[in-house]
């Protein structure tokens, strides 16, 4: 009764897919959140006849074969890279991405990681900072008498003082852009660490080398599709109810022939 476990393999799916969706819906209001998806591939066949082999009776060749297969398997959670929407706050440390790029801050380990969360922050110090307290890179300091400040399109950042008509050059806020961001590792926090497939990240300032421009007082939505994930979820719930029933089926058959007499 090969089709008991490949029901159990169908229903193992539809679970993660379920989770997958699930875990969207929990962050469709989390700050610069990329939906997942779960993908699947059918695992190894039997090969009862293989194709293209002679058949001893007459000699010909047997044209397809038979190959029965043993179930699916979980092949990736893919992160779909979608700009979302943007919206106003109007606060002076927001910053949206428009395009492709990313924060770079710095962990209390000292290694880097990387976000699209712009709710920004400033420290007792006057560092640039996130919400859970990583500076951001290049380090940045706000004077304490500083009015108020203005960061571009192209990251510059400048500080006005009640007693200058101009601003003052702090510093430059850089973005880093990587060949393969789906393989980055989300490490929770809404930061990502740079993997061997993501391959080594590329900074630059915003708007050159195909980098997104900022845009301040805004920050990014979560791209998740409500409509979308419900009805996905849906089709998930089916799919796990299908391959439960082929379990019960299978079970019937299996008391049929015990009951033989």
């Amino acid at each position: 009764m090969r089709a008991l476990k490949i029901a159990a393999t169908g229903m193992s799916a539809q679970q993660m897919r379920v989770e997958t969706i699930s875990n969207n819906l929990a962050n469709m209001n989390t700050t610069g959140y990329n939906a997942r998806r779960a993908e699947f591939a059918d695992l190894h066949y039997q090969q009862i006849a293989r194709a293209g082999t002679v058949n001893a009776a007459d000699g010909t060749v047997l044209p397809t074969g038979v190959q029965l297969g043993l179930g699916v398997r979980p092949a990736a959670v893919t992160v779909h890279l979608e700009q979302g929407a943007l919206s106003a706050t109007g606060n002076d440390l927001d910053l949206a991405i428009e395009g492709r790029g990313y924060f770079e801050v710095t962990l209390p380990s000292g290694q880097s990681a990387f976000t699209r969360d712009g709710s920004l922050k400033r420290s007792a110090e006057g560092l640039i900072v996130t919400s859970d307290g990583l500076s951001v890179a290049p380090e940045i300091t706000i004077p304490s008498d500083a009015r108020s400040i203005s960061i571009n399109a192209s990251g510059e950042v400048y500080a006005y003082f009640d007693d200058a008509a101009e601003g003052q050059l702090l510093g430059q806020v850089t973005l880093a852009g990587f060949t393969n961001a789906k393989g980055l590792e989300a490490i929770g926090s809404n930061l990502f660490k740079e993997t061997e497939a993501s391959g080594a990240p590329i900074t630059g300032n915003p708007g050159e080398d195909g980098l997104g421009t900022l845009r301040q007082g805004y920050l990014e939505d979560s791209s998740v599709d409500a409509v979308r994930e419900v009805t996905e979820l849906i089709e998930a719930q089916r799919g796990y109810e299908m391959n439960a029933k082929v379990i019960s089926a299978v079970d019937q058959m299996m008391s049929a022939t015990t009951q033989v007499r």
